[in-house]
């Protein structure tokens, strides 16, 4: 039997060329300001429309400030940028939820939310993190510019078809353990290019358990394994998640859909390219180390040594010490940080604020700690004012900003100082990621909590 990507990506393909490759079929594509102009552009220059408007969603997020968004952007570059993405929805009839709007965040965080991103859609963005959307059980990646402007004016991209790969994650987590520490934990077992070529699919006992929310984090860093994109089979838990949100089927039309998509996920013989198994019991909680989401470690452990890691890899693992200022052996807990960013697509929705505010909640921000608390969308925002996070947030010395991908990539402001660190719920810890000589540690949203109250990295107690 098929798998459930095969299954999507078949049903998509209009064509197949001589060498290969498909033309898909999309169903929605996002767009925002930074990597929509040049598509726009070549549009004009072609004098060509867009082929299907109302499948295209529009929402900055990239360049956007997080303080004062009543306000022109003081960067102009960035105030060019959302001016630009304004006239061209404009120009071309496309939908935008524009900064300040009440459907306005991270596409990521908005598309779910808002019931835009459905199971079964093929769906793309000029953003390596579309696959967070496979969450919900679509096929979804992320693409160049020019297939930016190839989708806007055919409605079609041209794609090889990637192998399958299915990882299992069965048992049941241990206290404290977050989707943030399942993945970083697959990450270090298979490195940053163990998905290279492979479009996977999360499954066991302990990926059924997730929420929604926590799913999508697991997605969301499919591709720092290298893989093209990552999927979970919807089930009630997405149904539920799905159900009454504003562009979701109503009445009838939500009973065929759910049926539709339960037809979807019967993929119980699939045959996969390739499979891996985990056993959640030997997850905790994950800090990286290093200058690669694959250099993870448990917050209890110790860099390792670099007579344990192969030869190959040794070097890069030495310049990635040297630049974060750490040693081989060193223990992670205890180590001084000086940011924390809750926030991103990653962890910036509602759950995530949630836990953040449990841990802080009686306590007080840590005095040489800044912290950057930022929602993945004004939803999420409107949300945690009401469910009285604000407060609890401001009661222990931190302020919520405003929605924006924020410090996750450091082109709108909110940019690390060089040398400082940085414990950050974001996807990525590059070199400069987060700001020039900027030295960046993952982890989840409990363990930023922790650090942002204690001014370290700190171990999270089993009472």
């Amino acid at each position: 039997m098929n798998t459930l990507f095969d299954k999507i990506w078949d049903s998509h393909t209009v064509r197949t060329t001589e060498g290969g490759a498909c033309a898909l079929y999309i169903d929605r594509q996002y767009i925002h300001e930074v990597t929509s102009p040049q598509a726009f552009s070549g549009l004009k220059n072609r004098n060509t429309s867009v082929f299907r408007p109302k499948q295209i969603t529009a929402c900055p997020d990239h360049n956007t400030p997080t303080v004062n968004q009543d306000q022109p952007s003081k960067d102009s570059q960035a105030r060019m940028q959302q001016e630009q993405l304004i006239q061209n929805c404009r120009d071309f009839g496309i939908e935008i939820f524009g900064v300040g709007t009440p459907k306005n965040g991270i596409v990521h965080v908005m598309g779910p939310e808002t019931g835009l991103t459905q199971p079964g859609m093929t769906i793309v963005c000029g953003d390596s993190h579309t696959s967070t959307h496979g969450a919900m059980g679509c096929v979804a990646f992320g693409i160049g510019t020019s297939e930016v402007e190839m989708v806007m004016a055919s409605q079609c991209v041209l794609q090889s078809k990637p192998k399958t790969m299915r990882i299992n994650v069965d048992g049941t987590l241990g206290k404290g353990v977050c989707s943030k520490d399942i993945i970083l934990y697959i990450i270090s077992k298979l490195g940053t290019g163990g998905g290279t070529g492979y479009f996977v699919e999360f499954a066991g006992s302990a990926i059924k358990s997730l929420s929604m929310e926590a799913r999508m984090t697991i997605c969301n860093m499919s591709i720092e394994m290298g893989a093209r994109g990552g999927m979970i089979t919807p089930d009630d838990v997405t149904f539920d998640y799905l159900k009454g949100r504003e562009y979701a089927p109503k009445g009838k039309a939500w009973d065929m859909a759910v049926e539709k998509w339960k037809k979807l996920s019967k993929c119980e013989n699939a045959i996969f390219d390739r499979e891996e198994h985990f056993n959640a019991k030997d997850i905790r909680p994950m800090v990286t180390y290093g200058t690669n989401p694959g250099m993870g470690i448990a917050v209890d452990s110790s860099i390792p040594t670099l007579e344990s890691i192969d030869e190959k890899s040794r070097p890069s693992v030495e310049k990635a010490l040297k630049y974060m200022g750490f040693k081989a052996g060193e223990k992670m807990a205890g180590k001084k940080i000086d940011y924390v960013f809750l926030g991103s697509c990653t962890n910036g929705r509602i759950e995530d604020l949630r836990t953040f505010a449990s841990v802080v909640k009686g306590k007080h921000k840590h005095p040489d700690v800044v912290a950057w608390i930022v929602p993945g969308s004004a939803q999420v925002a409107r949300q945690a004012e009401q469910e009285g996070i604000v407060k609890t947030l401001n009661d222990a010395g931190f302020e919520m900003r405003q929605t924006g991908c924020s410090a996750c990539l450091a082109m709108n402001g909110d940019t690390i100082p060089e040398g400082k660190y940085c414990l950050s719920t974001s996807n990525r810890n590059f070199e400069g990621r987060q700001g020039q000589g900027a030295r960046t540690i993952l982890c989840g949203p409990l363990l930023a909590a922790l650090g942002a109250v204690n001014g370290v990295i700190t171990i999270p107690t089993t009472d």
